[in-house]
């Protein structure tokens, strides 16, 4: 590594300003970075990471935004030191793209829908490189080999919708690096993505790097990702950095409250907590109500009393196939088999958890269970009833027993009605309470519950955090008063402190209510810490069901072992033979 700076943000501060208002996004904010380097930039959302990377590239809006201080140096090509924030934006418009590049957060929309992803890679190359169309052409299929896409010519002539996720971030690379760019801002590549896609695309990056003797500023919520990513961490809160060192400083030897709060909010595999400690605690020093480790015969005893009954829900032989279009690859309707003879029980107040990647079923699966989709074949036995063969509005009736909460709550909520009419909304369609004043009775009561106030009825979804958000979606789903609730991927785009808090949250609730969970996520880390018992789906197929701990810790397929390979532990390096 050479410890020559390529970049150098001195000071930096950023505000933006509403109407009198004025928020301070980046606070006297300085770091260097190496050439050839890796330093990651850890926080939370809001914390200020994404506005310091965007001022290096000159992408704040001004105004809003407003830069009172600091300077931003880079090292060019012709080895001058250079105030970014200074020089003309025809100047600017030379260095980004070509010497600085960036990899945006949610590939779907950073892509142009409607040009190729060959087109887009290649307007680069003829912008910044001076190439002619068929050189870039050229250039851009070997970048396509270069970051391991399948079937590259194909996908030169591809829109970004026919790509899955992984295959879109692969695109997003092979654009920042087209230009052969001295720094690579990295801004959360795989949040989105499963974590055998997270860690190939990681990877990726770490070989490029090398390759290609890129710096990277990498910029990411989890500090488990970085462990064995990074060179140095700087930890933001609030706009500011709290705390700079090595990976094994930062993760050994946390000094600020903050660092030893991020650390610890992701569920431990090494043991089993009662709850996850949160943020708060660290930050405020305030004692969990309950720190004890639950023990393998704690674990075991409840168990046995949990399974000594009949089961609430039994899934019987269920199949469902999809018929898709030609597309892309083929002209032909090709049938897609989601859910392949599909046989489980769950068990009245166990949380069983479900896990595998994007396409695996696991979402087919909760929408089938709840008749959202109908299945082709099998039975699904709720309480004695075969839900598969009910009328609508006899189904109707059962589905204030049988609820979901989505994975991204601002999509589930209606934008035009407030937060305390779409909790009550459901109340009035399933007749719950005799009259409004009692049902916003129930909602204030709801509102506490899930941890936000009562004077929080009348807002509407945009005025809240992504985490006060679910918790407002957990709250809808509450007021029925269910016996089941599936939670589909309903913590992963959360922060890893909010993460904690919504865990926590179904945990207590789960304990006042007597619930029942299918808990269903990509995340298998997540899914062992809540789980009573594991099911890893892989094509629409179980490749494995037992007790969650039982699974983590003698995984007997191949592809759970991949998956569990494949989780970011800080501190831990764990491979299974």
């Amino acid at each position: 590594m050479n410890n020559i700076p390529l970049l150098k943000v001195n000071e930096l501060s950023v505000e933006f300003s509403s109407g009198r208002d004025k928020v301070t996004a980046v606070d006297q904010v300085s770091f260097s970075l190496n050439k050839s380097e890796t330093l990651a930039m850890v926080g939370e959302s809001g914390s200020g990471k994404t506005i310091t990377a965007l001022t290096v590239m000159r992408l704040v809006p001004c105004p809003p935004g407003k830069i009172p201080g600091g300077a931003v140096l880079f090292r060019n090509d012709d080895g001058q030191e250079v105030d970014l924030l200074k020089i003309r934006e025809k100047e600017m418009e030379k260095i980004r793209g070509k010497e600085i590049s960036m990899i945006f957060q949610e590939p779907m929309t950073s892509l142009n829908p409607v040009f190729t992803c060959g087109d887009q890679v290649m307007e680069s190359l003829r912008v910044h490189l001076g190439f002619n169309k068929r050189t870039a052409r050229e250039k851009a299929l070997e970048l396509f080999n270069e970051v391991l896409l399948p079937r590259p010519v194909e996908i030169l002539g591809a829109y970004p919708h026919q790509l899955s996720g992984g295959q879109k971030q692969r695109v997003m690379i092979a654009m920042a690096i087209a230009c052969n760019p001295k720094l690579l801002i990295a801004d959360e590549p795989t949040t989105a993505l499963d974590v055998t896609v997270q860690k190939t695309i990681l990877e990726l990056m770490k070989k490029l790097q090398a390759h290609r003797q890129m710096s990277i500023l990498f910029i990411t919520h989890d500090l488990g990702l970085v462990s064995g990513f990074a060179d140095r961490v700087l930890v933001m809160t609030k706009g500011q950095i709290v705390e700079a060192g090595t990976v094994d400083e930062i993760f050994n030897h946390p000094q600020h409250n903050y660092t030893r709060g991020l650390l610890a909010c992701r569920p431990p595999l090494d043991k089993r907590l009662t709850r996850l400690p949160t943020l708060e605690n660290f930050i405020y020093k305030t004692p969990e109500k309950d720190e004890t480790i639950i023990t393998p015969a704690q674990r075991e005893e409840a168990h046995q009393k949990l399974y000594s009954h009949s089961p609430i829900l039994v899934f019987k032989g269920i199949s469902k196939v999809f018929v898709t279009r030609g597309g892309l690859f083929s002209r032909k309707n090709e049938p897609i088999v989601a859910l392949n003879d599909i046989k489980f029980d769950v068990f009245s107040g166990e949380t069983l958890g479900i896990v595998g990647e994007s396409g695996s079923g696991k979402t087919t699966l909760a929408r089938v269970a709840l008749e959202l989709i109908p299945a082709d074949e099998g039975k699904i036995i709720y309480r004695g009833i075969d839900i598969t063969r009910l009328t609508a509005s006899k189904m109707k009736k059962l589905r204030k027993e049988l609820q979901i909460i989505f994975q991204d709550p601002y999509s589930s909520l209606n934008p035009r009605i407030s937060v305390g009419n779409a909790i009550q909304e459901p109340m009035l369609i399933h007749k719950i309470q005799r009259n409004n004043t009692l049902r916003k009775e129930k909602v204030m009561e709801l509102l506490i519950k899930v941890g936000l106030k009562p004077e929080h009825y009348n807002r509407y979804p945009h005025e809240f955090s992504g985490g006060q958000r679910q918790r407002i979606c957990i709250a809808r789903a509450l007021a029925v008063e269910p016996a089941l609730i599936i939670c589909d991927e309903s913590v992963s785009a959360l922060d890893v402190s909010i993460q904690a808090q919504v865990l926590n949250l179904l945990n207590d609730l789960k304990k006042d209510f007597g619930f029942t969970y299918i808990f269903i996520s990509h995340d298998l880390s997540v899914v062992k810490y809540m789980s009573d018992r594991l099911i890893v789906m892989k094509n629409g197929k179980i490749v494995e069901i037992g007790e969650a701990d039982s699974v983590y810790a003698n995984p007997r397929s191949e592809y759970t072992r991949e998956l569990l390979n494949a989780i970011p532990s800080p501190g831990m390096t764990r491979k299974y033979i």
